[in-house]
């Protein structure tokens, strides 16, 4: 019998990696270019949200409507500063497991192996590709695709299933990430979700938001029969 094909989408941050700050240090920079204001996300917690839905937040704090051309404007402004602040932070760091866990899983047949991640398609590749493993994707749902974190992750399954060529509604999805905002999104498309503890929630958090599977991180022997749906 052959595998059910399956589109596993990755969150990137607290998932995959850890910039030690510079996405924060380059919204803050974008703020500041074109509103004087690098403090005004201060108090926001960045996890789990799409860029857009951040840069929306920061431009209703300093009172200004949330425009098609704010938004873009603060973007480029935010990707430029992300360009600098990625190679030269100190504490950027691939978390454990993660590249043995990509390598093995870009070797298997019936899978499709993608994104699902609040970063612009832009942004996501410069984190990635500072670690060196930006090749291992070949497509995801990004914050380009839409403000909300379930229409990403539906974004990112439907290209996943055209990837394997088959119909959405025969794939197999399964979101990992590291908030219960992934989770939530996972459950928004009837998707199953696998959450780390790297992101600073609890094993309990994660699970009421609907994780099937919580584990310390990506380096867990559980991960993999997770992914693959029990079968090695």
């Amino acid at each position: 019998m052959s595998a059910q094909p399956t589109v596993l989408l990755f969150d990137i941050d607290g998932t995959l990696l850890r910039t030690g700050g510079a996405g924060r240090r380059s919204m803050r920079q974008a703020f500041h270019e074109l509103f004087g204001r690098p403090d005004v996300l201060d108090a926001m917690d960045f996890r789990g949200m799409t860029d857009p839905l951040i840069l929306e937040g920061g431009l209703l704090n300093l009172g200004e409507a949330p425009t098609p051309e704010h938004i873009r404007a603060l973007t480029d402004a935010y990707l430029r500063a992300l360009a600098v602040e990625v190679p030269a932070s100190t504490d950027y760091e691939v978390l454990p497991g993660v590249r043995e866990l990509l390598a093995h899983l870009s070797r298997r047949e019936c899978l499709a192996l993608g994104l699902g991640t609040g970063n612009t398609q832009a942004g996501a590749r410069t984190k990635l590709a500072h670690g060196d493993i930006w090749h291992h994707f070949g497509f995801g749902g990004f914050g380009d695709d839409h403000i909300d974190r379930v229409e990403v992750i539906r974004a990112g399954a439907a290209r996943g299933a055209g990837a394997l060529r088959a119909p959405l509604e025969a794939c197999r999805v399964v979101v990992i990430g590291d908030t219960p905002k992934d989770a939530y999104a996972a459950r928004g498309i009837d998707a199953a979700c696998l959450a780390v503890l790297t992101g600073g929630y609890s094993e309990a958090e994660l699970r009421d938001a609907g994780a099937e599977w919580v584990v310390p991180d990506l380096s867990h022997p559980s991960v993999l029969p997770a992914l693959l749906g029990h079968s090695l």
